[in-house]
């Protein structure tokens, strides 16, 4: 992926400080373009936002993320903005974008920035989908923040309030804008299909507004729950679950495929592709008519955003011997409901394997569970199990396969 610097005016003639995030295969022409929006009082670069917006990217989506008026990097002052001014700002990112590259076509919300694409989307006839992250259905929802200096307000016009660690100047026009903003009827005139991400356990927006947003909204509608994520979306397995389920449900709004879309032209049936994705681990894996991505867990440097080489490897062989339990089940007639396959790999010492005779040093294991759902009879599971060994890539891995390596143009 690719991370360009995108700075653009608003409304007010103010330069916004902006990051656009971009695939690292296919042409700009064949990507599709999202505005991301942060939380209130964020930034563009807070953890959540770079992460989605990176995955995102990964999958064919461009994506730009950007400061609001007065915070980060963009000009201005917080305390003369308020929740309209936000809107207005993602409008200009969305002209500046289309005068650059494309229209977005999809608008991406976190919390209040989640409030300000359903509102803005009305504005943008290139939207096709908008999705909110741990949002609030209205604007107003954020004056708690703001109660304990609400009398300074009303009386002095301006007043210094504590946001988690940070203090910020508001005045009394940012109470004002967001009483004027307290409607959900907005909502149902959206005519764009909507996702709706929401952790029960938010602590910051509870999930009883994310409830709002979908009854208010009309079909078509999702909701996905974030089950044990907190408002922020600290833990990046969080982040990389949004970013996943959140172009695969895009996708089939945005007429793409997971993954650069030009790489499927170049596979013929029976082939892969691997293609790198970064410079470090992620790769994207593409067969003729499907895509994914192999990677390495945060610890040894990767990004965790999808299973690695041996992970593969291991699903390979799982998903061959479901497969063929599940044949040989419906061709004997064999009442067979259901069919896991645990796999686990191992390097290990021969003395330790008792299945490795006239083996010696270290060698590699792979332990398969098998569990077997059903009204069957002691001589069908041992059927069943001797069938396992005999699934394609079982048979493959054992017949110790000639890899020949050549250098292609």
């Amino acid at each position: 992926m690719h991370r360009i610097k995108f700075e653009f005016a608003n409304a007010q003639g103010q330069v916004l400080a902006g990051l656009l995030e971009t695939p690292a295969s296919g042409r700009p022409e064949d990507w599709q373009f999202a505005v991301f929006a942060h939380c209130f009082t964020c930034g563009k670069d807070i953890a959540a936002a770079t992460r989605i917006s990176r995955g995102l990217a990964a999958r064919g989506i461009a994506v730009l993320r950007f400061d609001f008026t007065g915070l980060g990097g963009s000009d201005g002052d917080f305390a003369n903005t308020n929740f309209s001014s936000n809107v207005g700002d993602l409008l200009a990112a969305a002209k500046a974008l289309e005068e650059r590259h494309s229209a977005p076509s999809l608008l991406v919300g976190h919390s209040l920035g989640g409030a300000a694409v359903l509102l803005a989307a009305h504005a943008l006839p290139s939207v096709k989908a908008v999705a909110t992250i741990g949002a609030p259905a209205t604007a107003d929802h954020v004056k708690h923040l703001f109660a304990k200096v609400e009398d300074t307000l009303r009386r002095d016009g301006e007043a210094t309030v504590g946001i988690g660690p940070r203090s910020f100047n508001i005045r009394q026009q940012l109470l004002d804008d967001l009483d004027a903003n307290d409607s959900a009827g907005h909502i149902g005139k959206l005519r764009r299909p909507l996702l709706v991400f929401h952790s029960p356990v938010d602590e910051v927006v509870p999930i009883a507004q994310a409830a709002r947003i979908y009854n208010a909204a009309l079909h078509p509608k999702s909701f996905i729950s974030l089950d044990k994520a907190d408002h922020l979306l600290s833990r990046p397995e969080d982040s990389e679950y949004v970013s996943a389920t959140l172009a695969a449900w895009a996708g089939r709004y945005l007429g793409i495929m997971e993954g650069p879309p030009a790489a499927h032209a170049r596979v013929d049936e029976g082939e892969v592709l691997v293609t790198e994705l970064d410079k470090k681990f992620l790769r994207g894996l593409f067969s003729a008519s499907h895509a994914l991505m192999a990677d390495e867990p945060v610890r040894v440097g990767g990004g965790n955003r999808g299973p690695t080489p041996y992970d593969l490897l291991l699903m390979s062989l799982g998903a061959c011997t479901s497969m063929t339990l599940r044949l040989y089940a419906d061709r004997k007639g064999i009442a067979l409901d259901d069919i896991d396959v645990e796999l686990v790999h191992e390097r290990i010492h021969a003395d330790d394997c008792a299945e490795c005779e006239q083996r010696d040093g270290h060698i590699e294991r792979i332990t398969r569970r098998i569990r077997l759902v059903g009204s069957l009879g002691d001589g069908e599971r041992s059927d069943l199990l001797r069938i396992a060994d005999r699934c394609p890539v079982h048979r493959t891995l054992e017949a110790r396969p000639v890899i020949s390596t050549r250098e292609v143009d």
